[in-house]
């Protein structure tokens, strides 16, 4: 049953924040702007910083209305729109938000403790993605959490609803920190990210997939490199199963673009023995 309200847009805002200005009482000092904009970055902010509680239904349902008018804003689109590229009839490569993609699942490049971003309008993807599911996507992280008992292993996966974004699952994946040399080790857990993804994909009855530029941002995984492995091991994959109908790689760097479209157009497999080469 779809949600309703009487509220306006803009009651709806500021309803939000002052809900969650009394759910955090060290936050209720803080002026709401008065305009959009501010009030905006104001409840994402208090989005990304609420820690892993119940929240109130009313709460909810007009979050979920304001999130689905404001991704309706955006845009969405069809990954079944996009074009393959010409070597392989189920990848594709686009560059965009990787929250406005309609698809089977969506990776998030997430950190061991698997709870989101914290820090308040991060540009990560982590916090992107976060505060486009809404809050519930935390909760449910945390319940997978709590039942493990212990940090999210690198090159390991978990698989969550995707609340309110347009795709229908999330995948979330703990890619490895790159702080010196880039290791063989580095390469090998790199690739265990994709492949546990496509993994618990198949596993889920999930035919399309979008992945991230898993690494490469704050974890300082060598772009090129980092494609390289995720072009590899996807190919590799999608010829020994064929379950998986669509894998999009998403990129949101021109730099990434061009790499990709290299490594994509040519066909040639890309993994190297040695780390760094």
């Amino acid at each position: 049953m779809k949600n309703e309200s009487y509220k306006t847009k803009e009651e709806r805002l500021r309803y939000l924040i002052r809900t969650m200005q009394k759910e955090m009482p060290q936050y209720r000092g803080i002026v709401i702007p008065e305009d959009s904009a501010g009030q905006k970055q104001l409840l994402r902010s208090l989005m990304n910083v609420r820690p892993p509680m119940p929240a109130d239904p009313e709460f909810l349902a007009e979050q979920d209305l304001y999130l689905s008018e404001e991704i309706a804003a955006r845009g969405i689109l069809e990954g079944t729109d996009l074009v393959p590229v010409k070597e392989n009839g189920r990848i594709c490569l686009w560059q965009g938000d990787i929250t406005r993609l309609k698809t089977g699942a969506i990776v998030n490049a997430a950190n061991s403790a698997l709870l989101g971003c914290f820090r308040p309008c991060h540009s990560c993807i982590d916090n992107i993605i976060h505060s486009y599911a809404g809050i519930q996507l935390r909760l449910a992280c945390n319940e997978i959490m709590e039942a493990q008992g212990h940090e999210e292993p690198v090159g390991h996966a978990k698989l969550t609803p995707a609340f309110n974004l347009p795709c229908d699952s999330i995948l979330h994946t703990v890619g490895p920190i790159i702080t010196g040399p880039l290791r063989r080790t580095d390469c090998r857990l790199l690739a265990d990210c994709y492949r546990s993804c496509l993994e618990l994909a198949v596993e889920n009855q999930i035919t399309s997939i979008a992945f991230c530029c898993i690494s490469t941002g704050v974890f300082c995984f060598p772009q090129e490199r980092a494609a390289e492995i995720a072009v590899e091991t996807a190919v590799g994959f999608l010829k020994q199963n064929e379950s998986v109908r669509q894998v999009i790689f998403d990129v949101y760097t021109d730099q990434d673009l061009v790499i990709y479209q290299k490594l994509l157009e040519s066909g040639v497999s890309y993994l190297r023995n040695s780390a760094g080469e």
